[in-house]
């Protein structure tokens, strides 16, 4: 892990117009110093030795699902994350919607068609790693409105899981929240475990 030099410009906050308390704590964090200007990022040695064992990779499928950093400019995550940790791979996909490889929300108002578009990012991702739903481990599912949607997302889940033939199941949980986008009616994130291959 290299020391992080960015320059004033290409923070996303105007140094300028922080509030006293944002000062107080980005001081606190060590980005900032006693005069309020910006500090180089130097990462402990403990962080750079405890790193070394674990390779870290972006995952993506251009194919189906832009970037991250192009969905709603700019995001900071990744779609997705390949841990390769002693002869295993997890792989954290990002909460992945119905959006298509120009970032653009597809489906609008189409619950069922918006899952089964999630289901294909997030398979496409798993598939540009050497993986399948067999390896999902656990699914957190984000649905707009629950009480409405609900009962059809468990039936396409449902049926797109005993169609793959998944035995057993993905550890999962169903919540309602409000999605980064209005016409977004779904989101899942899944969590993938297998050997190196």
């Amino acid at each position: 892990m290299a020391n992080c030099v960015i320059t004033r410009d290409e923070l996303l906050v105007d140094l300028e117009c922080l509030t006293d308390g944002e000062r107080d704590e980005m001081t606190k964090l060590g980005m900032l110093d006693l005069r309020g200007d910006l500090e180089e990022y130097v990462p402990p040695p403990s962080v750079v030795a405890r790193n070394s064992g674990i390779r870290k990779s972006v995952i993506s499928a251009p194919e189906v699902l832009n970037e991250a950093f192009h969905y709603a400019k700019p995001s900071s995550f990744s779609r997705g994350l390949r841990l390769d940790i002693g002869g295993y791979v997890i792989l954290l996909i990002s909460g992945t919607a119905s959006i298509d490889e120009n970032g653009k929300t597809i489906h609008v108002g189409d619950f069922g068609a918006q899952c089964w578009r999630t289901y294909r990012n997030i398979s496409t991702l798993l598939a540009s790693e050497g993986a399948t739903w067999h390896d999902v481990v656990k699914a957190t599912c984000y649905l707009r409105d629950i009480e409405r949607d609900y009962a059809q997302f468990n039936r396409i889940r449902t049926s797109f899981f005993r169609w793959l033939g998944l035995d057993p199941l993905p550890a999962s949980v169903g919540v309602q929240t409000r999605l980064c986008r209005e016409d977004l009616l779904v989101e899942i994130e899944a969590i993938a475990i297998f050997p190196e291959r």
